[in-house]
């Protein structure tokens, strides 16, 4: 196997795209990152032609290469070299950031408060997973046990593992959009957790007329409760605070600065949340969750199907960032997210994809394409699948896997499919549905089902032909 010259491919990448005509590079798992200044001078069949990309493709104001887990990294230090200006990805995102406006703007601001939250529910969600799994009386029944024989002790501390994160859920999400709208996170993170104070009535609780705990009434008509699982008020109150606080420390004199800034911005906002947009807010996220519910629920599987089929063009597209605000309302409200499940498929269909031009393609170039995206798809990792083959290919690819997407969705919203997590894909996502056997069971199926439905429309007519002649 020939040697891999990375600085050539370098080279060649800057002269196609222009060294003149590129502002700035960095790169993420699998893609080179370019903020370039005419987009329209670029020729993507040639960029395209460069040993090792398996395609391009232009968004949120980046050129952005697929190369791959692994080549990136080392093209991009061979870039570095060659005396690009380089930025971190995180200043590169900056800058693009504030170029962007309107709905771009906003779901690239959601992206930013949600993604390092996700972690922290995947994690819960294999918590409630093994708990489902082990606190089962008929999986303990196999060892001669049952739920009743654990101890007290132990069912608190598990109870710690799977409880914590939704309790304080707004106090989470508060503090990363502090920290995304500029303000102290710190602060951001208190005032989170007086919206979810034991102190004040818990939300469900309120709602549940069963349970006998009332709103405390402020001025004897405004209910006070707390935020618990509400999404909205916990973002909204990260960017009313963070903008306080900013427009605070302009006016401040410096000697007062670190304690009254604080005092203010807790105190002002604890009273607008609590006795204004806290109670709204949550009212409209629990109309949202019912509608998503509603569509996931349509009989037939209709829903299920155009939420499966349309995912893949919101991902390609970008609004694909507001569903984890979505998916995180519905974990907060009901315990589960129907929605990822649905979204899910099209991993799946895209694995299926893969396999078929592996099946049938006759250049070696196009074979190692698509092993590589998809053993990165595999893990979660789209990118590849989708820019590098599905719409660099006539579309056919592209539609045979929407359509593969919406019938898997649409199985699994006709079984009742559900996940208690977000955040895990492909491969990692069966994880999200260990809390029960017959889910887990369902979901496995239904996921191979999807692959080979893809495979199958793919491999008899979204072939090109173009990648089924013999190589010269």
């Amino acid at each position: 196997m020939a040697k891999i010259n990375y600085e050539e491919i370098a080279g060649k990448i800057l002269e196609t795209v222009g060294k003149d005509n590129i502002i700035s590079a960095t790169h993420c798992a699998t893609r080179l990152r370019l903020v370039v200044k005419d987009r329209g001078q670029i020729d993507d069949k040639a960029v395209e032609k460069i040993p090792e990309v398996k395609g391009v493709f232009f968004n949120a104001g980046q050129y952005q290469i697929i190369l791959g887990t692994g080549t990136v990294n080392k093209v991009y230090a061979a870039v570095e070299k060659l005396g690009l200006n380089t930025l971190s990805k995180a200043e590169q995102d900056e800058a693009v950031k504030q170029q962007q406006k309107g709905i771009k703007r906003m779901m690239r601001i959601l992206g930013d408060i949600f993604v390092p939250i996700i972690p922290i529910i995947a994690a819960t969600g294999l918590f409630l997973g093994l708990k489902g799994c082990l606190f089962n009386d008929n999986v303990l029944a196999l060892f001669g046990a049952s739920t009743a024989m654990i101890p007290g002790y132990i069912q608190t501390l598990v109870s710690v593992l799977t409880d914590t994160a939704f309790a304080f859920l707004p106090a989470i999400i508060c503090w990363s959009a502090f920290r995304v709208f500029g303000g102290t996170p710190v602060i951001g993170l208190v005032i989170g957790l007086m919206l979810v104070s034991p102190i004040l009535p818990n939300a469900y609780a309120v709602a549940d007329p069963a349970s006998g705990v009332d709103a405390i009434m402020a001025f004897g008509f405004i209910p006070i409760v707390g935020c618990q699982g509400s999404v909205l008020s916990a973002i909204l109150t990260g960017f009313l605070g963070s903008t306080l606080e900013k427009k605070l420390r302009k006016i401040m004199p410096n000697v007062l600065d670190l304690i009254f800034t604080p005092f203010l911005v807790m105190l002002i906002m604890l009273l607008v949340v609590l006795l204004g947009i806290g109670p709204v807010m949550h009212v409209i996220e629990l109309k949202m969750v019912s509608i998503i519910e509603s569509l996931v629920h349509l009989p037939f599987g209709i829903g299920g199907f155009i939420i499966g089929f349309t995912y893949p063009l919101a991902v390609i597209t970008g609004p694909h960032h507001t569903y984890v605000m979505i998916e995180t309302s519905l974990l907060a409200n009901t315990g589960f997210n129907p929605l990822i499940t649905l979204c899910a498929m099209y991993g799946f269909a895209n694995v299926g994809t893969c396999l078929a031009f592996m099946a049938r393609t006759k250049k070696s170039s196009v074979k190692a394409t698509s092993i590589g995206a998809m053993l990165s798809q595999l893990f979660g990792i789209s990118e590849p699948v989708l820019f590098g083959i599905q719409l660099r290919y006539n579309l056919k690819p592209l539609f045979a896997m929407l359509v593969s997407s919406g019938l898997g969705a649409a199985l699994l919203s006709i079984f009742g499919i559900q996940s208690n997590s977000y955040g895990l894909a492909v491969i990692p996502s069966y994880l999200m549905y260990i809390y029960q056997g017959r889910q887990l069971l369902t979901y496995f199926v239904i996921s191979l089902l999807t692959t080979g439905c893809c495979f199958i429309l793919t491999y008899l007519f979204a072939i090109p032909g173009e990648v089924m002649e013999e190589e010269e």
